[in-house]
Formats: C-alpha cells, sequence, structure tokens
C-alpha cells in the first residue's frame, strides 16, 4: 500500500479515536488568539447564531502567541478549533503544531489591519509622529551622541521639539500578543535604522541589532496593558496626555472618543491601510483545525458564514466593524481555501 494513503488512514482512524463521543463533549465552537481579531469574530459567532441552529461559539481574546500555543497543544474535544492572530504562524509554532498531531491546519487571510496610535479627543495637541519619534520614545536603548545608552527620553519634546511637552505615556500591548510583534516589525524596527549607526549595526551584528532594535523600555513610558485592547481605550479616553497602540478597528469604533496619530504624515484609514499608504499595517488571519471540522457541530458552516461575502466582502459586515477588505480576486481565493479546507504549507524561517 501506498505509505502517504497508510499514513493518512491511521490520522483519520486516530481523529476517529480522539473524537468518538466528541459531540456529547462538547457542542460549540472553540475560538482563541488575537485580541485584534477578536471582534471580528466575536461578529461572525453572532451572525452565526442567529443564523443557524448552532449555539455561539465560544470565543476567548489570549492574544497571538498564547492561541498558537493553545491551538498547536493538540487534537480533540479538549483543544481549540479556530485562532485568530495578527501576524502569520511562525515556524517554530508550526512545528509545535506538527509534534502534537495538528498537521492539517488552513490558513485564512481575513484582511488588513493599521496599527493605530490613538489619543483622547480631549488632547489639544497635534500628535504628528514619525517612526523615528516612536522607537526613541519607547525603546530600551537608544543612540545618544553617537552611542547606545539606557533611553533617557522622559517627555516627547525631548525627542522632538515640534511634539507636545508632556510626559512619554504610552499603553501598548504584551509581548505575547501579535499587535506587539507587529509593531516591533513594522515601526520600531524602521524607526530604529532612522539612526545611521543602526542602520550600519544591521549589516555588521544583525543579532545584536534585532535586540537593540526590538526591546522596548521598562522604566515607565511604555505601559503594558495585557491583552485587553478595550483596557487602553479606556485609560487613554482618561488621561489626554496618554496614547495607545492597538488594531484599527477599535479605534473605529471608538472615533467618537479617540483620535488618530499621524505616523509618517498619514493617518490610518480604510483607504491608506488598503493602499500601503499607512506604514504600519499588517494582514489578519485565523487557522483552522481540519481534524476538528467534521467532529465538531457547525465548525465547517462557521467557516463559510466567516468567509462569506456579507462577513468578508467589500461592503461586508466585518468593515463596519474596521477590517480592511481584500481585492475581489484575493478574497475568492481565500474563501476557497477556507471552505475546503486546503492545508497551509510550513512558514519560511
Amino acid at each position: 500500500m501506498n505509505t502517504k494513503i497508510l499514513t493518512g488512514a491511521v490520522a483519520l482512524a486516530s481523529a476517529g479515536i480522539l473524537f468518538a463521543g466528541a459531540a456529547e463533549a462538547r457542542d460549540q465552537i472553540r475560538i482563541v488568539g488575537s485580541s485584534t481579531v477578536f471582534p471580528y469574530t466575536q461578529a461572525v459567532s453572532e451572525q452565526f447564531a442567529n443564523s443557524t441552529e448552532f449555539p455561539a461559539p465560544v470565543v476567548e481574546s489570549t492574544g497571538t502567541g498564547g492561541g498558537m500555543q493553545i491551538f498547536c497543544a493538540g487534537v480533540g474535544a479538549d483543544h481549540p478549533d479556530v485562532t485568530g492572530a495578527s501576524r502569520a504562524m511562525k515556524a517554530s509554532e508550526y512545528e509545535l503544531c506538527q509534534t502534537n498531531g495538528v498537521d492539517n491546519v488552513t490558513e485564512v487571510l481575513l484582511g488588513y489591519d493599521g496599527l493605530s496610535i490613538a489619543v483622547s479627543r480631549e488632547s489639544d495637541a497635534d500628535w504628528q509622529l514619525t517612526e523615528k519619534d516612536l522607537f526613541t520614545a519607547l525603546a530600551a536603548e537608544v543612540p545618544v551622541d553617537g552611542e547606545l545608552k539606557a533611553n533617557p527620553y522622559k517627555k516627547w519634546s525631548e525627542i522632538n521639539p515640534e511634539l507636545p511637552d508632556v510626559a512619554i505615556t504610552v499603553f501598548g500591548p504584551p509581548p505575547t500578543s501579535g499587535t506587539r510583534d507587529a509593531f516591533v516589525e513594522l515601526a520600531m524596527h524602521d524607526g530604529c535604522n532612522e539612526y545611521p549607526m543602526m542602520a550600519e549595526m544591521e549589516d555588521a551584528d544583525e543579532d545584536k541589532w534585532e535586540q537593540v532594535c526590538s526591546r522596548m523600555r521598562t522604566d515607565g513610558p511604555f505601559i503594558e496593558a495585557g491583552e485587553n485592547d478595550n483596557l487602553i481605550v479606556q485609560r487613554i479616553e482618561a488621561d489626554p496626555n496618554a496614547l495607545g497602540i492597538f488594531g484599527y478597528s477599535f479605534l473605529f469604533e471608538n472615533e467618537d472618543k479617540l483620535k488618530a496619530a499621524s505616523v509618517n504624515g498619514v493617518t490610518p484609514s480604510f483607504d491608506t491601510i488598503a493602499s500601503g499608504e499607512y506604514d504600519i499595517a499588517r494582514p489578519l488571519y485565523f487557522y483552522i483545525k481540519n481534524a476538528h471540522r467534521n467532529a465538531i457541530p457547525g465548525l465547517q458552516a462557521f467557516v463559510e458564514e466567516y468567509v462569506s461575502e456579507d462577513a468578508l466582502g467589500a461592503d461586508g459586515y466585518l468593515k463596519e466593524r474596521g477590517l480592511t477588505p481584500l481585492s475581489d480576486e484575493k478574497r475568492e481565493q481565500t474563501s476557497k481555501e477556507a471552505v475546503d479546507g486546503t492545508t497551509m504549507q510550513a512558514p519560511k524561517g
């Protein structure tokens, strides 16, 4: 017998054993993952519950990294069916999935999101930031007079005289968050390389450059606010001099309370995120455990709702929540792969 066919048969048999009585053990879809993807998944869950005979899925905001760890822990009713992510799955996470028998996963590109730097509408200041400003304000070490030193800056005006003369107070996500990963990669790294000595370091010692350009300060100005983006919204609403970092959907939903700072002269919007004009934008994903599709009641129907035109379309209800839609061609492709259960390939790197 063909080895691949035999392996597949064993895998299916194993899945059947793992899911014996699964319907009795769990009749609700279980979803974990990114706090940024959470409101989109919650909207789909509500629509799914209202339009089908299935109960609403249980959706937990665990952060992208935490969600991957939980999702990749195994197959069976004790493990979640879907995880949301504000970045692509890492090679190390893929390997963890493979090690634990989660060897058939579909990756679904949902759309795009801009990392918003927001402030209370009570702020009178004109917040026009650059990626260099963000790095200089938030990095643990920064170049000072040609040398790397512990970050000495306490006020925005010390970094850039055109910025407000107020203390640097920024609420942001923890290291387990995909939003944190994206902010570091998209904003901190670019801002770091605005210093010529750091651009030279990247060529000479990439490991050291990675460490310096990625490490956030821990002496007070940057405050980790956990995985609850609504908490960041509440904190910056209460302090007109504080800034917050979160996905565009949270800014979009709270535009009566918050306003965006510009980054490199551009503010986040559906148009600037989709066009790439806004520099700190990123793709959003969810991942489906294919061994669960026919074992957890309603999972296939839920996936179909999530990638439907009503949800992901150019005028879909997820756009109303702040998601920047994919192009028609890309959306058709990602929808087909999601519904068909196309197995993702191993990530590079």
